[in-house]
């Protein structure tokens, strides 16, 4: 079955930004503390109302943390069915709790799921068909293209082209997903996808495709030790302005090394960032919405969310975690960092 093959009963209308109201932000943080980082914020153009803090399954985390998790305040979930699958599978029944059809819950849930087969757009009912029966589910929140970088670009903008055929209700993914698992009310409400989002792992493709209205969320790598991020896409973002794409960041503690591990180059007594703290370095970016996590306990899960009540880092916090990166990375030498910019351990 091909996109092409299937006709339409009603045109999908263009879907335009629905704006969450200050109000339903502010009942919705009130079980937080008051923080210049609300735990809670809109998704950039969609009808989200996301956590700042996401979940993934990289670490991996059992079921029984995945739904602590969400009873702690997460609401923001990552799925992947074709890649590190097995580090996925072990929050797969707490997903078809959360999830699945018939949930109580399940609009207060945002599920993001994600393929990194690019190929062509038909290939989306392969990857949903296999989403939906790993998870039981009427409907995906975000449905994500992984992994774009400028290998698979040119199959990401034929798969990207269709996001019209795919996304919201009466469209012709919907119809496919009705034909092979029936229709529901959740189904004929939200559509098979509500929203189409893109993994980048380059950054120059990232900032090309921010304010394309065939794509609501956008998600790039970010530490400490990768900034480029910093230059190449969030200054090209307004965080006031409501047809912004979500943005999420991933591997805030890390890539090829474990961020929260100080590096041997750094000076006797300095500040060492918990894995908290570099959550807060990428949720302190400007238009940040969520940071992906990879807990592996209900542990870490406490402990993240309790670091980002702590707000904002400080500029001065920043600046000495960018030398933290750099040093990290050999990029500085300690005898080259001015004194003053150091911070004490705290």
């Amino acid at each position: 079955m091909k996109i092409t093959n299937l006709t339409p009963d009603i045109p999908n209308p263009d879907i335009q930004p629905q704006l969450t109201t200050a109000d339903e932000l502010a009942i919705a943080n009130s079980r937080f503390p008051q923080s210049d980082l609300p735990f809670y914020r809109k998704f950039g153009r969609t009808n989200l109302t996301v956590s700042c803090l996401g979940l993934g399954g990289g670490g991996p985390i059992s079921s029984e943390d995945t739904l602590y998790a969400f009873d702690q305040g997460i609401n923001f979930f990552f799925y992947s069915s074709d890649l590190h699958q097995y580090f996925y599978s072990s929050m797969r029944p707490a997903l078809r709790q959360l999830c699945g059809s018939g949930s109580s819950v399940r609009e207060k849930v945002v599920l993001a799921t994600v393929s990194y087969m690019i190929r062509t757009p038909d290939t989306v009912f392969t990857y949903l068909y296999d989403q939906f029966i790993d998870l039981g589910i009427d409907y995906v929140d975000v449905f994500f293209w992984g992994w774009i970088d400028e290998h698979n670009h040119p199959a990401f903008e034929k798969c990207i082209s269709a996001s019209d055929d795919i996304r919201g209700p009466n469209t012709l993914c919907q119809r496919y997903i009705e034909r092979m698992f029936g229709v529901s009310e959740k189904l004929k409400k939200m559509g098979a996808v509500r929203y189409i989002g893109a993994s980048f792992h380059d950054h120059d493709l990232a900032k090309q495709w921010l304010n394309s209205p065939l794509l609501d969320v956008v998600m790039v790598r970010h530490n400490v030790a990768h900034r480029t991020a910093q230059r190449k896409v969030f200054p090209y973002l307004d965080v006031n302005d409501p047809y912004r794409p979500g943005i999420v960041t991933f591997k805030s503690s890390g890539m090829l090394n474990a961020l929260w591990e100080p590096p041997v180059s750094l000076p006797d007594g300095c500040w060492q960032p918990s894995v908290p703290d570099l959550y807060r370095y990428s949720l302190s970016q400007n238009s940040v919405d969520v940071a992906l996590a990879g807990w592996r306990t209900r542990e870490e899960v406490d402990a993240a969310i309790q670091g980002v009540q702590k707000g904002k880092l400080t500029p001065e916090e920043i600046d000495y975690l960018n030398l933290y990166g750099d040093l990290h990375r050999n990029r500085v030498k300690p005898h080259e960092i001015p004194t003053e910019r150091l911070l004490v351990n705290r």
